[in-house]
This record gives C-alpha cells, sequence and structure tokens, in this order.
C-alpha cells in the first residue's frame, strides 16, 4: 500500500530531529546541517525546507520534548494521578541514560549561542512549566487543589520531582534507577498535595 505524502514527509521530520539529537549530543554546535542531513538520509534541501537552521532544529526538538513531559495533563483524572504521571515523564526524559547526551548538548550550546539556548528553554521548560501552571490554576478553579500562584507551584513541583536529577545526568553521575524513579514521583506528589490540597 502506497505511503500518503503527509505521512512519508513527517517520517523525514523525524528522521532530522532523531539525527539532530544525537549530533548535537556528541558535538554541540559544532554539528553541521549537512551531517544532520546526511545522517537522517535526506538531501540538504529537505533538511532546509524543513528547518532553516540549527536554531529551528533546537526549537522543535524542545517542544517535542515538552510535549511528551506534559501528556498527562491532556489525558485528565484526579490531580494526584495526574501529577505522579507528570513527574515520571519528567523524570525518564531527564534523567534517562538515553538523554543524558541531549542535555550535555544544550549545555554546551549555551556557552557557544545563548540564543539557542534561550530558544530551546522558551520551547521546552519555560512552555512546560506554563501549561502546568495553567492546569493548577484551572484545578484550583474546580476546588481540585488550592494553588495561589500557580507560576510558582508549578517551578516548584518541578524541583521537588528532579532534585538533582538534572545536574547529575549533565555530571555524567549516577542516576536514580527505574524504582528510585517511581518512588521519587510518588513522594513529590505526596508533598505537594500535603501543601496545596484543598482544606475540608
Amino acid at each position: 500500500m502506497a505511503r500518503r505524502r503527509g505521512q512519508v514527509d513527517e517520517r523525514k521530520s523525524e528522521a532530522i530531529l532523531d539525527a539532530a539529537t544525537t549530533l548535537f549530543a556528541d558535538k554541540g554546535l559544532q554539528a553541521k546541517m549537512e551531517e544532520i542531513a546526511k545522517l537522517a538520509g535526506v538531501s540538504k534541501q529537505t533538511l532546509y525546507n524543513r528547518f532553516a537552521s540549527k536554531l529551528e532544529i533546537a526549537q522543535a526538538l524542545a517542544n517535542q520534548r515538552s510535549d511528551l513531559v506534559v501528556a498527562p495533563l491532556k489525558a485528565g483524572g484526579e490531580p494526584a494521578v495526574v501529577l505522579e504521571a507528570l513527574g515520571l515523564a519528567l523524570l525518564e526524559r531527564v534523567c534517562h541514560r538515553d538523554k543524558i547526551g541531549s542535555m550535555r548538548g544544550v549545555s554546551l550550546m549555551s556557552v557557544e549561542a545563548p540564543e539557542i539556548a534561550q530558544a530551546i528553554y522558551e520551547a521546552g521548560p519555560k512552555r512546560s512549566l506554563k501549561l502546568l501552571a495553567a492546569w493548577m490554576a484551572d484545578q484550583t478553579r474546580q476546588g481540585k487543589l488550592q494553588v495561589p500562584n500557580p507560576d510558582e507551584a508549578a517551578e516548584m513541583f518541578s524541583g521537588l520531582v528532579m532534585g538533582h536529577g538534572h545536574l547529575k545526568a549533565m555530571l555524567g553521575v549516577e542516576q536514580i534507577n527505574a524504582d528510585g524513579i517511581e518512588q521519587r514521583a510518588r513522594e513529590a506528589v505526596r508533598v505537594f498535595m500535603a501543601a496545596y490540597a484543598p482544606q475540608s
């Protein structure tokens, strides 16, 4: 069965982003657009048709990761269940061994090209925090949470979940294992809910 054009185009975009992730982790901004195209198995023209620069690729990667982290917010359910799923997603995106290289790549970029680092932050972590804060505000309006400052609470929840996870990832030191990740997410939710559950 022939593939529709949209399906082919989407696969090419995914291949480009996968290649960029690998090369950014290895080389930071020293990775060339031509190298990304070659590793992705696409022509340079195809690459530039989708992403005009490394900045656009970095933004797309950050958006992609943000979408995966905040996906539980769209699933619905009780706040503790949603927050635990979000905590797990956050830990798996940052603390998983396969993700460490991309964290280091971002760190390298922050020195060489602060504008790309800023774009990555805004398209990824900052966007995720805004979506989480909006969700917390909505849960407060529904009476399921009592969060007076959703922006601050979203950042605090992220800190509870992550601990030193992002720092350990960048330094390449021992990460928490799968069991530890689940326990960390549950404990972060327990502490958060103790502070922000509605008063009965």
